[in-house]
């Protein structure tokens, strides 16, 4: 099995899900402004659209989007889905809310050359952290004392907001140092040249 990713990109979500699972992966770099690997082959001939992350399985079987790998490695370690008849169904919730709520205005937000679209951008973000932020009132993590797949998500995309200059809330900062603490992200980010 390998991960395609690019450092701190969102495809690091994957890549500590993985890690935290404890499933075998081997890991594969790209450029995503040449999309070319480390190897030096095409990206787009792994993943069409050209972006990180992609998971190549073992039947050659290609997965992208955070959402499809996250719910695929849940599904391999049920400890990383929250317990329950509505587990799985409350962690796909959560991975399309961060998805579509938070990692799509980042895009906005990092790439428009508009200021005022910037600032928008930014305002959604801080919104949508802060409802997060409550989440985590007497939890250690999103669905309880539980690290999830959705925690690794949410974790990258509190690095982002750090890394951004963004003021992020104080529970989400205890978040952040509490996912960094844990071994496979430590590991992950070793891997990634971050740490």
């Amino acid at each position: 099995m390998k991960l395609y990713l690019t450092p701190g990109a969102c495809s690091l979500a994957d890549h500590i899900a993985i890690r935290e699972a404890g499933i075998p992966v081997d890991i594969e770099r790209v450029d995503l402004q040449s999309r070319t690997t480390e190897t030096g082959a095409d990206f787009t001939d792994v993943n069409p659209k050209g972006y990180v992350p992609a998971l190549v399985l073992d039947d050659g079987l290609v997965l992208t989007e955070n959402v499809a790998i996250l719910s695929w490695v849940a599904d391999r370690d049920d400890r990383l889905a929250p317990a329950g008849a509505h587990g799985r169904a409350r962690l796909v919730e959560m991975l399309a809310f961060i998805a579509t709520e938070i990692h799509r205005p980042f895009m906005r937000f990092s790439f428009s050359p508009a200021d005022a679209e910037k600032a928008e951008a930014q305002a959604a973000i801080v919104r949508r952290l802060d409802l997060l932020a409550g989440r985590l009132d007497g939890g250690q993590y999103l669905f309880g004392p539980d690290f999830s797949a959705a925690d690794a998500f949410l974790y990258v995309m509190t690095r982002w907001a750090r890394d951004s200059g963004f003021d992020v809330p104080p529970r989400l900062s205890a978040h952040l140092a509490r996912v960094e603490a844990r071994p496979a992200v430590r590991e992950a980010l070793a891997a990634e040249g971050l740490a």
